[in-house]
């Protein structure tokens, strides 16, 4: 499974909310808790709409 750096970029970057933030990246808050705690992985086309709207590139966001 990939990990992430969700949490990080929302806490540091944005500040907001979790439920801001999905709200923010269009997703729901649940889809988005599950993501950020690495129980769920995106689909691919999932993962570019959230890179792209968070400005970043997709291996920014989610390592091996």
């Amino acid at each position: 499974m990939l990990k992430n750096h969700l949490k990080e970029i929302r806490m540091k970057e944005f500040m907001l909310s979790r439920r801001e933030f999905a709200a923010f990246i269009n997703i729901s808050e649940r889809q988005y808790c599950r993501y950020e705690r690495m129980e769920a992985q995106p689909t691919l086309e999932s993962a570019f709409n959230i890179a792209q709207k968070l400005n970043k590139k997709i291996d920014e966001i989610w390592t091996n």
